[in-house]
């Protein structure tokens, strides 16, 4: 699996995840527990919808494995 989330996206991602699945929690809206979504993409590095339109935000020009430590 290669990463196609980059830095900033990622930080994005999971800032919004978490904001949504607190108000799912203390807000008592259900439909807030899709911020799971984007909280597993950021924190993974891999969004399965970047990969079908072809995008990437990741800034490097070389392979980039989101098994590999930087």
């Amino acid at each position: 699996m290669k990463c196609n989330v980059g830095g900033l996206d990622r930080g994005v991602r999971v800032v919004l995840g978490l904001a949504l699945v607190a108000l799912a929690f203390f807000g008592q809206q259900p439909w807030a527990y899709l911020g799971v979504i984007p909280l597993i993409a950021g924190l993974v590095g891999f969004c399965p919808i970047y990969t079908i339109f072809g995008i990437s935000t990741v800034c490097s020009a070389k392979d980039e494995s989101c098994d590999k430590k930087e």
